[in-house]
Formats: C-alpha cells, sequence, structure tokens
C-alpha cells in the first residue's frame, strides 16, 4: 500500500502506484482539458501532486508544452530570482567495494587507479579550488569501510574547512558519500556539514538490485530509506537525485516526486536540492549499453515539470551535461550549477597522468569561463552561503522560501559574493562585464535600507572585508 507517511522503502515509494500512475497519465497525455486545467493550478505556484506531474511530462500538445516551459521559468524566477549558485565537486577517494554496473569504481574494476587523498593532499586540492574562486564544495567518495570510513570523512569535512588561503575559504562543504547508519548522520550533522546528498540511481527495486550485484549498496531498502535516517539525525538539508537513463524515466520521475512528498509530508521539509544526472560514458561504462538513455528534449521537459511540482527545491545540473544544454535548463528550473569541475581524485592540484575520473565531462569550461557566461547570459553567479552561515536551513529556509522572500536575502547575499568573486580571481574581461552587470542587480534591491546597507558591503569588501552577509 502507498503511505507517503511511512518509512518503509516499499510503501513511500510504492510500485504498484506507480504503475497505476503510469498508466493513467498515458490515458490522459492527450487530455486537453485535463492538462489545461493542471497548468491552471500550478499557476498557484504551490506546486503539484506526482499524477498531474506525470500527466504534464507526457502531454505532447506543442502548444501546452510551451505554456509549461514558460510557466517553469517563471516560477523559477518568482522563487529563486535569476541568481545561479556555483560550486564544485571534490572526490576524496575512489576505493569502492560495490559493484554498480553503470559506475567505473566498482569492485571488479581493476584497472582503473585507486587513489585516496591524504589530508595534505586535500589541502592542496581546496587551496587549488579555493584559487579558482569556490566557496562551495560537494565531497564525493566510494563505499569502503577499510579506506573509507566514517573517520576519514569528518576528517576531510576539519581540513576543507580550515583551510584560508589568501581570501579563499570553503564555506560550505555539501557531503556525497554512501548511505550511512543514523548515528554516522549525527556525526556528519556535528560536523557541519550543508546538504547530504545521495543519488538513489534507480527506484525501481527490481533493476535496482540487478544493477547493485554485489557490496552493500546491494541492499534496495537499506539505501532507499538513508535520507530519513539522515533527517532524524538532525541534516535538514538533504539532496535527491536518480541516473536517468538506467530505467523507464516516467518510473524514475513519479518514484523522485513521491520520495520529495514523503520528507514533506513526514517531516515538514522537502527536499533542499534535486539533481537530474544522466548517465555518460566512463572507464569501462559504455552509456549505449542501457537502452533507457533519453534524449535532451526529454530531459528538459523533466526539469520545467519538476520545477513547476516542487517550486522551493533547488535544481542543479553538472558537468555532465554540455554547455547548450546546460544554457537551455537554465530556463526551466536550474538554480545550481557545477563550474570548472574535475571528477578525478586529486584532479585540480596536480592531475594523474592515469585517469581515474568517474565520468566524462561535457562542459570542460573554467570556473571564471562560466562566470563569464552566466553574466553575458544576464544570470547572477552567486557564490552565496549565507543561509548556511546564519542558520536559515531547513524548515527555516523552506519557510522563507515558499512564501517567496528569499530575495530578501539572496539577492544582496550573491552580489557580494559577486564582488568578492570579481575582485579576487576574475579574469580582466570578467571583471568588466560583472561591475557593469552588479551594478543593474543593485537596482533590483526593492528594499531602500537593505540597497544601502549592499552598496555600504560593497565598499567594505573593496577595502579587503569578506564574507559578509544578510
Amino acid at each position: 500500500m502507498y503511505n507517503p507517511k511511512s518509512t518503509k522503502a516499499e510503501e513511500f515509494i510504492s510500485n504498484e502506484e506507480i504503475i497505476k500512475t503510469i498508466d493513467f497519465a498515458k490515458n490522459n497525455s492527450n487530455n486537453k482539458k485535463l492538462i489545461s486545467e493542471i497548468i491552471e493550478e500550478a499557476k498557484k505556484e504551490a506546486g503539484l501532486t506526482y499524477k498531474q506531474a506525470a500527466i504534464l511530462l507526457l502531454c505532447e500538445d506543442k502548444e501546452l508544452n510551451e505554456n509549461i516551459f514558460e510557466l517553469a521559468n517563471k516560477i523559477k524566477e518568482d522563487y529563486y530570482g535569476n541568481r545561479i549558485v556555483l560550486f564544485a565537486p571534490l572526490y576524496l577517494s575512489n576505493y569502492c567495494i560495490n559493484g554498480c554496473i553503470y559506475c567505473p569504481y566498482h569492485a571488479k574494476n581493476k584497472h582503473i587507479p585507486r587513489k585516496k587523498m591524504t589530508q595534505e593532499e586535500i589541502i592542496n586540492e581546496v587551496k587549488a579550488l579555493q584559487d579558482m574562486g569556490h566557496k562551495r564544495l560537494a565531497i564525493e567518495s566510494g563505499e569502503d569501510p577499510v579506506n573509507n570510513p566514517i573517520e576519514y570523512i569528518l576528517e576531510s569535512i576539519d581540513t576543507i574547512y580550515s583551510i584560508k588561503h589568501k581570501n579563499g575559504a570553503i564555506r560550505r562543504v555539501n557531503v556525497n558519500i554512501a548511505a550511512t547508519t543514523e548515528e554516522n548522520y549525527k556525526k556528519l550533522y556535528n560536523a557541519k556539514i550543508g546538504t547530504y546528498i545521495l543519488f538513489q540511481e534507480t527506484y525501481k527495486k527490481e533493476t535496482y538490485e540487478i544493477l547493485h550485484p554485489t557490496g552493500p549498496k546491494h541492499n534496495y531498502e537499506y539505501h532507499t530509506e538513508a535520507m530519513d535516517r539522515a533527517m532524524r539525525a538532525g541534516i535538514e538539508d538533504v539532496g535527491l537525485g536518480v541516473l536517468f537513463g538506467l530505467e523507464n524515466y516516467l518510473y524514475e520521475f513519479i518514484a523522485l516526486i513521491m520520495h520529495a512528498k514523503h520528507l514533506e509530508s513526514l517531516y515538514g521539509i522537502g527536499p533542499h536540492t534535486i539533481s537530474v544526472p544522466r548517465i555518460r560514458k566512463a572507464d569501462d561504462i559504455d552509456p549505449n549499453q542501457f537502452v533507457n538513455a533519453i534524449d535532451d528534449n526529454t530531459f528538459k521537459k523533466i526539469i520545467a515539470v519538476i520545477r513547476i511540482t516542487l517550486p522551493y527545491t533547488g535544481m542543479i545540473v553538472s558537468t555532465r551535461e554540455s554547455k547548450e544544454c546546460r544554457k537551455e535548463v537554465l530556463k526551466l528550473g536550474i538554480s545550481q550549477i557545477s563550474g570548472g569541475s574535475k571528477t578525478s581524485v586529486g584532479g585540480y592540484y596536480k592531475p594523474e597522468k592515469e585517469d581515474s575520473s568517474q565520468f566524462e565531462v561535457n562542459d570542460n569550461r573554467t570556473l571564471d569561463e562560466v562566470v563569464n557566461w552566466l553574466i553575458n547570459l544576464n544570470y547572477l553567479p552567486s557564490f552565496c552561503t549565507a543561509c548556511y552561515g546564519s542558520g536559515r536551513t531547513g524548515d527555516r529556509f523552506m519557510s522563507i522560501c515558499k512564501n517567496q522572500q528569499i530575495h530578501n536575502y539572496c539577492l544582496p547575499n550573491a552580489i557580494m559574493t559577486l564582488k568578492e568573486y570579481l575582485l579576487d580571481y576574475a579574469s580582466e574581461e570578467t571583471k568588466q562585464a560583472g561591475e557593469i552587470f552588479l551594478k543593474k542587480e543593485i537596482e533590483k534591491i526593492n528594499n531602500i535600507q537593505r540597497k544601502s546597507a549592499t552598496i555600504e558591503n560593497i565598499k567594505r569588501i573593496e577595502s579587503g572585508i569578506r564574507d559578509l552577509k544578510f
């Protein structure tokens, strides 16, 4: 039985309910009257049910699809404005005991170079990232209790937060590691992590167990229920995601929305972020072997409907996607992107000649090139971590976001962090474009006192002060 308030994986992600929803959506995919009614409901910007979302996703009417895309763009603007948060992944170790068929780090891969960074190597990597201008990292690690125990992850987090290099500092460390115990999640919470991220890969249990034939990740229930343990442990910000291409995209989409609704109904807090990676070529992985790959148009539709269905959630697209694709999805709901990313262990400071990348990157631009590109597209690149630094997380963030009041904080904070970037890291071309752009963004601040304070803070930043925030 489907029960969004249950803590059992097969009840809050109900296979029977998903199959029924797929049939319902297919039977109504050309029901223009119903689709128009759903779009009207979505214009209230309070979200949709998974059934309504599935119908929108399958809609084939060109005019109605244009309405869906336009609404997704409007909702993104209303909730998040033109701000795009920037981050980078940091791979600590690729030792892994799992047998995931879609990942080159699987235990049977004996020719990929294995590496685990020492704390000294982590310091060098973080300094290299700080020299680019990054303030927010997502640390990644394979699952290996011998090589990558929780103590190693915690020590690495402490190391990252401790590094103050020139004007650089990592102000938020998000964590993407394997499902673990509630006790270990409490340790991560006490280490002051930002968001705990865990991709489901696929929600269909039968497929999940085939794709994870060996290792602790084989346990579908333990993996799927990880966010419940994390939230019970005090971690308020969690990030969901599936790897599109492993299973039918409509099944995954419905289950992903179900998971978000489960967290919101049980804990009062939906996912802080949702990621939408697609399977990519890697060391011994051929994406052509996976028959459920999705094309760009389907990918864009998924992003647009997630934005409409879960207006409050941040949405992430990584450098798995090309520059051209990322440009398109920025208009449809994406609020965070990575820049200058490396997906290998030790890839920033002195990259090894032997490739240990988890997947091929399709956007190889530097962070500065990405920042310049965003500015030219009229997006505000943001390195802001003010909500995290000010304790506006979990239900406090969600309350402000759902009331569309986050602009009062995020716009001036984003302006100030971009000013820091322009002064400390930007190329001359980016600096010139950025300074002109900032003047226009400052004029968007409606509150006279907040605008005045922002201008004053920019002067303080120019004098050498850093990490000012509202």
